[in-house]
């Protein structure tokens, strides 16, 4: 960025010096054969400054794009969670351990999307995925769940997917508002955020998470490949 100003800076000096040339060359008909070739360094010296200066304009946006990035993430790495009736942690304790999925809307909503999720309980499980249920309304959400010898084992990966509960609704209504204003959202849409293993943002929409495609996208986290392809799910938003 400091060598598009540096050739700005150069460009503009050209340019004055060749405008005060052809204001003489222009008053003095002695000098009007030189005129052409002012005229070509001009129209060189301008092209410069608006090459120039669309790359630093755009290096600027991307600069400031990315800071608006990390100062999103490090705000919700912050905000609290609840795992059970004794512990509170923040988001970013989450990191290297789970991959989270921040489901916000209406109670009607999280209802479906945890009916969605069924079929897919124990894939998303084995691939470290822990749902963060967001009642945009202010309804609690009751997640029922089958209680039988049967299904003993995967009621409770169900419990385990569903366990978190957000902490500060008030903090975690200002940051998702601003996610929806930056995106264009309106406030009563819901939407999804997944989250990468490192923590950082790698999906969002609006509507239901698609669990098939985390199902399909992400790699499990147990087994061979575990701690080799940690954080590797896709790129950041």
């Amino acid at each position: 960025m400091f060598f598009y100003l540096a050739f700005i800076a150069s460009a503009s000096l050209g340019g004055l010096i060749a405008t005060t040339q052809l204001i003489a060359a222009l008053t003095n008909s002695s000098k009007a054969a030189g005129i052409p070739d002012i005229l070509n360094g001009l129209g060189i010296d301008i092209g410069a400054v608006a090459l120039f200066a669309f790359l630093y304009y755009r290096e600027n946006n991307a600069k400031n794009l990315q800071l608006a990035r990390l100062s999103r993430e490090e705000n919700l790495s912050n905000l609290k969670l609840r795992v059970d009736q004794k512990r509170i942690i923040p988001v970013s304790s989450f990191r290297g351990i789970a991959r989270l999925v921040i489901c916000a809307g209406p109670a009607s909503f999280i209802m479906e999307s945890f009916r969605r999720s069924e079929p897919f309980t124990e894939s998303l499980v084995d691939r470290g995925v822990l749902v963060v249920p967001f009642a945009i309304d202010g309804s609690l959400p009751s997640f029922e769940f089958e209680e039988n010898e049967e299904t003993m084992e995967i009621t409770s990966k169900r419990k385990r997917l569903w366990q978190l509960a957000p902490v500060n609704i008030s903090e975690w209504s200002k940051w998702l508002d601003e996610q929806k204003k930056l995106a264009g959202v309106t406030s009563e849409s819901p939407v999804y955020l997944s989250l990468r293993m490192d923590g950082r943002v790698r999906g969002s929409g609006v509507g239901y998470p698609p669990w098939n495609a985390f199902v399909a996208q992400l790699p499990p986290v147990k087994g061979i490949w575990s701690g080799i392809l940690d954080g590797m799910d896709g790129r950041v938003l």
